[in-house]
C-alpha cells in the first residue's frame, strides 16, 4: 500500500463518513458500520506509517482489533474500536446504542486531528 499524506487521509475518511451518512439514511446500518470502519482503518493505517505496530495487518477490522487492545491508546478511542469491531445481536441488529459514525470519529480525530 503506498503512503497516504494527512490531507488525502483526512479527504478519503470523510467521503467514507458521507457514505455511512447515506447509508443511515437509507436504513442501511450495516453499510453505515462498514463505511465507519473502513474510515477509521485509513486514520489508523496513515498512523501506523509513523508508528508501525507489528501484526497489525492491513485491514481495518484488524487494525481496529488491535487498536482496542493498546493500552498506550486513551480508553476512549479504545472503547470505540471495541464497539466498531463487535458482532450485530441475534436480530442482526447493532450490539450497543452508540452511533459507530460517532466511534468513528472518535478515532478519526485521535489520529489524523480534526480537519
Amino acid at each position: 500500500m503506498s503512503e497516504l499524506s494527512l490531507d488525502e487521509a483526512r479527504e478519503q475518511s470523510r467521503r467514507e463518513l458521507d457514505q455511512a451518512g447515506q447509508a443511515i439514511a437509507e436504513g442501511n446500518a450495516g453499510k453505515a458500520r462498514v463505511c465507519s470502519r473502513r474510515a477509521a482503518g485509513i486514520a489508523i493505517r496513515f498512523w501506523l506509517q509513523e508508528h508501525p505496530r507489528r501484526m497489525w495487518g492491513v485491514d481495518a477490522m484488524n487494525q481496529l482489533r488491535n487498536l482496542h487492545l493498546d493500552q498506550s491508546i486513551p480508553q476512549s478511542v479504545r472503547a470505540a474500536a471495541k464497539r466498531l469491531t463487535s458482532r450485530v445481536n441475534p436480530e442482526f441488529g447493532p450490539p450497543h446504542k452508540e452511533d459507530p459514525v460517532e466511534d468513528s470519529r472518535t478515532i478519526i480525530e485521535f489520529f489524523l486531528g480534526a480537519p
